[in-house]
């Protein structure tokens, strides 16, 4: 846990009731995030990656209170989050800014950037009015456009353009902490990297937090200073940014990693193929929620709930891990039942899907 955080998580849940009857009484809930705990340090970037559907910007949205947290406690700079009104919860949240996934449609069409701008600086009455058009005009010229671009329709910008309007937005109430929910995910993989070291310049010239959303580890990497994996609704793995790429501990994260494509086609790199598909998060498995994808998996997997807790000395204070078997795994003493990666090279086929690699594995199994 980080000392004197900026944000402070404490067991939040977030459940969707699902109705059902002709009463529409609710009959089942959504456990999107379920019970999870984190910190973010002052100036800190933290990720949190996973699967879609595994709870990531559910987490992001519940902490804006954008979704009204079912359980838990949320900290920000020292407040509590949950207690406070309409009104009160309006004025902290010029201190906590979110950069939507999609910067068109997180945009309105009629409005050119200098509305959209004036308006967030409106709402919390931050400049005064005589001011604000130079405000404008450094907001965006701290994101990257042009003075003369201030008068122009969403729809005139390039997606990357949008983005950074997005972020001009979210940065015209001086924000301390902001979340990037998915951010860069629908750019070009250079417009990508230009918007990443946008982000990475900002924090190092304002002093920014960021919590930012991804799915992806290979982004994430190059801007994080500590990772959360999540996976349905549970954090599995959380630790800084080496300990994560140069030791994963827990299988999921392995297998997200292996994923990452490798700049140089003469290295060959192994790709981890799990078995079946995420089980939905209505009905979710006991014990470890990964069980029935991983091949490490045992009873007491299915029925025993894991701790996130540190297992490894190497990175002691800086990395946990919520699966009964990590060190074991580790250290080569807790096999695993069956090898995704040498059932997909037995095919000799490299783009043979998924589903076919099961059915081999089954076939070996008998």
């Amino acid at each position: 846990m980080t000392e004197n955080p900026l944000l402070k998580v404490e067991n939040l849940k977030q459940y969707f009731p699902i109705k059902g009857g002709l009463l529409g009484r609710t009959v089942n809930n959504v456990k999107a995030v379920d019970d999870i705990s984190f910190t973010i340090g002052r100036g800190e970037t933290v990720s949190v990656v996973g699967e879609s559907g595994c709870g990531k910007s559910t987490t992001g949205r519940a902490i804006l209170r954008l979704d009204e947290p079912t359980e838990g406690k949320i900290e920000f700079d020292g407040k509590d989050v949950l207690g406070k009104n309409a009104s009160e919860m309006r004025s902290m949240r010029s201190e906590m800014q979110i950069i939507f996934q999609d910067p068109y449609a997180s945009l309105n069409p009629r409005k050119t950037v200098r509305q959209t701008l004036n308006e967030a600086m409106d709402i919390h009455n931050i400049v005064p009015k005589k001011e604000r058009n130079d405000r404008i005009i450094e907001l965006m010229e701290t994101v990257g456009l042009q003075k003369h671009q201030i008068d122009r329709f969403p729809h005139e910008f390039s997606g990357g353009q949008r983005q950074r309007i997005g972020i001009a937005r979210a940065l015209s109430v001086n924000p301390k902490l902001i979340i990037c929910d998915e951010a860069v995910s629908a750019l070009d993989v250079s417009i990508q990297a230009q918007v990443l070291n946008l982000l990475k310049r900002l924090q190092r010239e304002m002093g920014l937090t960021y919590l930012f959303i991804a799915h992806d580890l290979g982004v994430v990497r190059h801007i994080s200073d500590r990772i959360i994996v999540m996976y349905l609704g549970k954090i599995v793995e959380i630790g800084d940014t080496k300990s994560i790429f140069e030791n994963p501990q827990h299988p999921y994260t392995k297998a997200l990693l292996s994923a990452i494509p490798v700049p140089d086609p003469k290295k060959k790199s192994e790709r981890i193929f799990l078995r079946g598909d995420v089980p939905s998060p209505i009905d979710p498995p006991t014990g470890c929620r990964f069980h029935t994808r991983c091949p490490f998996a045992t009873d007491k997997c299915r029925d025993v709930v894991p701790e996130l807790e540190e297992k490894d000395e190497i990175y002691k204070g800086k990395h946990s891990v919520a699966c009964h078997y990590a060190l074991d795994i580790q250290q080569g003493k807790h096999k695993p039942k069956y090898n995704m990666t040498d059932v997909r090279k037995s095919l000799g086929d490299e783009d043979t899907d998924n589903q076919s690699a099961e059915k081999e594995v089954e076939k070996t199994q008998k």
